[in-house]
């Protein structure tokens, strides 16, 4: 028996032998296959004078067994439809390249099915246990290693605070034996103590501070990062860690999701932003929904200033308006127009003024506008997970939909079954992360199931984020005039539709 991974015109990019072959005879099979399938005829395999192809698509590419035609194909098929599982595994995306990359992985995972030319009684679990080869020996090892790393950063930091508190009796007159100063040496007893650690100041407490030299400061300068702190937060990052920016305050991938701001933006520019609140659970039952809105306008010249703008309100969903305290009421309500109650003044220039909020609370479920059915059933080894979204808001084009799925810790990675889209797993924080890059009215359903040690309730709260350019309550800006005259002013839109926070408990 032979395995491969071959593209349509024969090309081998995975290929394992079970039997004695070689290069030539197993390159020549391969490309002996291709020619085979114009036939015309649909079927899953297909036969020579001396060998059988049993073979499945894969995308672009294809999984072949070639066999002898004495081998039981029925057993050859089930054989095949293992392999085809196998691969989703190792590679998120049937591609040439990704296939290439985790070559030895699908090599190690093939001779784990078949051995010495026979197939082996084993499931996708079996397998990918094998091969991670796990270790208690090494788990052991790990958690002392960390066990120490931990002791030594508390004793590290029970140091600095001894030298901070000695240094702070030093500025404050009193005696402090020992201490030399921040990077330098002092002697105790006799004994030399080098002191070279980097020493973060506390928060200052409300009390009296006591009068100091004029002499220069030799305090420590905070906020200046340096290059080793950089390598630190690099090496994290490389290792899967999320690391909160302290100039942000987001994590790297929350801080992606707001949406770029348009790089040709006209004098008037308006920005149509709404954030989304909602809270279902698992049983179905929408507990609260709130979608706030609002209009900002942004002027830098000055002689579109005074401007008029025509509000655009289709919304049929009870959605509340209210205007700014300087907008015209009165001509809103009657015209759908927003300006100045003073129409001689004009709007500040160069700043973001809010012009129009609006409001949207609900608990009707037929106005969710992405539903989340994630349905745990427990297993003889643990649960098997199937979760499938619905897009009900047509009109909406979802963009990098993430769906966090929580599992429990230490019990390895989920086993993927069914899959639309990309996933990743998260071992650190314990998440599995199920991502698609756009949920519209052409791909307005999809699923994912994955089986993994656990019970029902470990898998809840489910969150989701997504971003959009088009906004859900169906209020724009239409038009842009002056006052006076009522000429049309050339303006840019820019809409957003964002989640605050979005789950299922």
């Amino acid at each position: 028996m032979h395995s491969a991974v071959c593209t349509k015109a024969g090309k081998a990019l995975v290929s394992r032998q079970f039997v004695e072959m070689t290069r030539t005879r197993v390159e020549g099979l391969l490309a002996a296959f291709p020619k085979l399938m114009n036939t015309g005829k649909q079927h899953t395999f297909v036969e020579t004078e001396s060998v059988r192809y049993v073979y499945q698509p894969l995308e672009k590419l294809y999984m072949v067994l070639v066999t002898t035609k004495n081998s039981n194909i029925l057993e050859d098929l089930e054989t095949l439809r293992l392999f085809s599982r196998v691969i989703p595994e190792y590679c998120r995306v049937l591609e040439e390249s990704e296939i290439s990359e985790h070559c030895f992985d699908l090599i190690f995972a093939f001779d784990e099915i078949v051995a010495l030319g026979y197939r082996e009684n084993v499931n996708l679990a079996q397998i990918r246990t094998f091969t991670e080869m796990d270790s208690h020996e090494e788990k052991v090892f790990r958690a002392v290693r960390e066990t120490q790393e931990r002791e030594a950063k508390a004793e590290m930091r029970r140091k600095a605070k001894e030298l901070q508190q000695a240094r702070r009796d030093a500025e404050r007159g009193k005696k402090a034996p020992g201490f030399g100063g921040f990077g330098s040496s002092a002697v105790v007893g006799g004994t030399a103590i080098i002191t070279d650690t980097l020493v973060e100041a506390e928060k200052p407490k409300p009390s009296p501070v006591p009068a100091r030299s004029s002499g220069p400061s030799k305090a420590l300068k905070l906020g200046a990062r340096g290059k080793e702190v950089d390598d630190f937060v690099d090496k994290l990052k490389s290792e899967g860690e999320n690391i909160i920016l302290p100039s942000t305050g987001k994590r790297p991938s929350e801080a992606s999701k707001s949406l770029p701001t348009p790089v040709n933006t006209e004098s008037v520019h308006l920005r149509v932003e709404e954030k989304i609140t909602l809270t279902c659970g698992r049983d179905g039952g929408l507990q609260n929904m709130e979608v706030l809105g609002m209009i900002t306008l942004r002027v830098t010249d000055e002689k579109s200033g005074r401007i008029r703008l025509l509000i655009n309100n289709d919304d049929k969903r009870g959605v509340q308006l209210q205007t700014h305290p300087n907008v015209d009421k009165k001509l809103f309500t009657a015209e759908s127009l927003i300006g100045l109650k003073n129409p001689d003044k004009s709007f500040p220039l160069n700043n973001d003024v809010g012009v129009l909020k609006w409001r949207l609370q609900t608990t009707d479920e037929a106005l969710i506008p992405l539903t989340i059915n994630c349905w745990p059933s427990e297993s003889g080894s643990g649960c098997d997970v199937n979760i499938e979204y619905e897009l009900q808001e047509e009109s909406l084009e979802l963009n990098d939909v993430v769906i966090s799925i929580p599992i429990p810790s230490g019990v390895g990675a989920p086993v993927i079954g069914d899959l639309d889209g990309e996933y990743r797993h998260d071992g650190r924080r314990n998440v599995l992360e199920w991502y698609l890059p756009v949920v519209d009215v052409k791909n307005k359903t999809g699923s994912l199931e994955f089986s993994i040690a656990g019970q029902p309730n470990d898998f809840f709260p489910v969150n989701v984020s997504f971003v959009s350019k088009g906004n859900y309550c169906d209020i724009q800006v239409t038009k842009v005039s002056q006052v006076d005259g009522n000429s049309p002013v050339r303006y840019s839109t820019e809409t957003s539709f964002l989640v605050d926070k979005y789950e299922i408990l």
